[in-house]
């Protein structure tokens, strides 16, 4: 046992320190901490997973952290700073919690043009909780705290450390430091602040006089893990749920009081539903844009009621009749605690409504969802996932058609299954699906992207070969971008001409072929019904796997109604 006099160099503090939350991946680009993973090679089991891109590296580590709540940690040395920082920006709007690491300059060298420096923190002052500079190796121990701290506090998000050195080499230094480790902020969440009594019963008061109440679960409910209280005050007060895409894991898709996703990338029957809602309850959401397609679903002036754990949340969009802070498992917990389930009654009606609208979505979507056409239409991948995503699996999805179409046309059906989307990077899925495989090894990770998100990032097939991390990739494969295809027809007046298509359309690429060349399955799929022996021979692989499913380029997702 070492002495409270005995020196340490900075390395061995880091390593035992990210040992000490719990971190069993890095993510990186070298080179950066040398010295650091050598004693994470020697003192710890941490995988330093050595991926092709500083930017895969951050998303890779933003899958782990929206997979298991732990901080995700990823690493780039000074010239990869800046793409590092771009790869936070998804983490940043979607609040995730990850700590991003990097080289930095040198105060001794500061402005004479050392080779590939420039000054970066003012790169991650967008994207980051907090962004700061790591100068003196006697700081390892309380910046590294603080950095956890940031990270899973209130409503989490990324956080910067910029070490000293290109590499960080201010790691070999050292000092009589301990590594003194914060337990309580290795997870999301390490506090859940209490509501006051009297906004609660406000807020409960108002939903038990509504005929017609909604409630809007956001990401927020997810990061409280606060899935089975918002299904229980909905069940209780039978009040139908409606989720943004970060919320969707938050109640089945197969609930019956389950309305779907509302917003941009949506289900119409939710979109409707809410806009019929004579009070929304908007628990753990930041009433953005895409949530409620540019503050049309609800209008502006709807009764609404809102519970979050950030106060300058609380009526940023809407005004509000009732707000309530707190996070949203300690509030739903104590608004349960307290509902008059005997008003549940006078919302039957709109309980059969909501059915009804639920039942005439499914009835129009109906041919789509089972359709058998060659190439594949992408509903029918979303039925098929629907149908076949184990019960613990978790469904990692890209932004763009990849994004609507899931978003619109996959159900979870048990409460077990777990649902990441991109909050707007095309290209993220992937490598946030190695991540999220990465924190949770024993279960089922199956991807959906389609071949524009899966260009992005595609070496990363070489990374999970090489560091057996075995997700399963879902490529809708079109051979294009084609949620670009209406922005452009309207750019070119109308008409669909050669050249036009060109900015939106690749050359045809059979990415099984390439997975089988890097060292993954790849399994092709032409017909409909191969989707689901693929899945089976996938899940059962136990090897990354890509499935490219060869799907017809003139389907669209359907666009939102408000």
């Amino acid at each position: 046992m070492l002495g409270h006099n005995t020196k340490r160099t900075g390395a061995e503090v880091l390593a035992d320190m990210l040992a000490g939350y719990g971190v069993t991946h890095v993510f990186m680009v070298p080179a950066v901490i040398r010295r650091t993973f050598a004693e994470m090679e020697r003192r710890t089991k941490i995988a330093r997973v050595h991926c092709h891109g500083e930017k895969s590296a951050a998303y890779m580590a933003d899958g782990y952290a929206r997979a298991s709540g732990k901080p995700g940690i990823c690493m780039a040395q000074v010239i990869g700073a800046l793409n590092l920082a771009a790869g936070l920006r998804d983490a940043y709007l979607a609040h995730s919690p990850v700590i991003a690491v990097s080289g930095g300059r040198d105060p001794k060298t500061k402005f004479r043009k050392v080779y590939q420096e420039v000054d970066d923190i003012p790169a991650f002052e967008p994207v980051t909780k907090f962004n700061a500079t790591v100068d003196e190796v006697t700081r390892f121990p309380d910046m590294l705290r603080q950095a956890f701290r940031v990270a899973t506090t209130g409503a989490p998000g990324p956080v910067h450390l910029q070490f000293r050195g290109n590499e960080g080499q201010v790691d070999v230094e050292e000092a009589v430091m301990e590594a003194l480790v914060e337990t309580q902020f290795a997870k999301v969440p390490p506090f859940r602040p209490e509501p006051q009594a009297e906004h609660v019963k406000a807020a409960l008061d108002l939903l038990h006089k509504a005929e017609r109440p909604i409630i809007v679960a956001g990401g927020g409910v997810r990061a409280s893990g606060a899935g089975r209280e918002l299904v229980a005050l909905a069940e209780a007060l039978q009040i139908p749920v409606a989720t943004s895409l970060n919320g969707k894991d938050c109640i089945a898709g197969t609930h019956p009081l389950s309305i779907g996703v509302v917003g941009s990338y949506s289900r119409e029957s939710a979109n409707r539903a809410v806009n019929r809602a004579d009070l929304v309850c908007f628990i753990g959401s930041e009433t953005g844009g895409m949530t409620t397609h540019f503050w049309a679903v609800p209008k502006i002036g709807t009764p609404a009621i809102q519970i979050d754990i950030e106060p300058e949340a609380l009526g940023r969009n809407y005004p509000l009749q009732a707000s309530v802070l707190g996070d949203a498992k300690a509030v739903l917990s104590a608004m349960l605690a307290k509902a008059d389930k005997t008003s549940a009654l006078k919302r039957a009606p709109w309980v059969t409504e909501i059915a009804g609208l639920r039942d005439e979505w499914y009835a129009k979507y109906k041919a789509d969802l089972n359709s058998d056409v060659v190439p594949i239409h992408p509903a029918r991948i979303c039925q098929e996932l629907t149908q076949h995503v184990p019960d613990n699996g978790i469904v990692v999805v890209d932004t763009g058609h990849a994004g609507m179409w899931m978003g619109g046309m996959y159900d979870s059906r048990v409460p077990t299954q777990s649902y990441i989307r991109s909050a707007g990077h095309l290209g993220w899925a992937f490598p946030a699906a190695l991540g999220a495989k990465a924190a949770c090894p024993d279960r089922p990770v199956i991807c959906f992207t389609g071949d524009a998100g899966f260009w992005y990032h595609i070496a990363e097939i070489e990374t999970a070969v090489r560091w057996h991390i075995n997700a399963v990739i879902v490529v809708n494969n079109n051979g294009g971008g084609n949620q670009s295809k209406r922005g452009f027809d309207r750019a070119y007046g109308g008409e669909q001409t050669a050249q036009a298509r060109e900015l939106w359309t690749y050359n045809p690429m059979n990415f099984a072929r390439l997975a089988e060349d890097m060292g993954a399955l790849g399994i092709r799929v032409e017909k409909a019904a191969d989707i689901a022996p693929a899945l089976q021979r996938a899940l059962a692989a136990n090897r990354p796997v890509v499935i490219d499913v060869a799907s017809d380029i003139e389907f669209l997702a359907p666009t939102a109604v408000s």
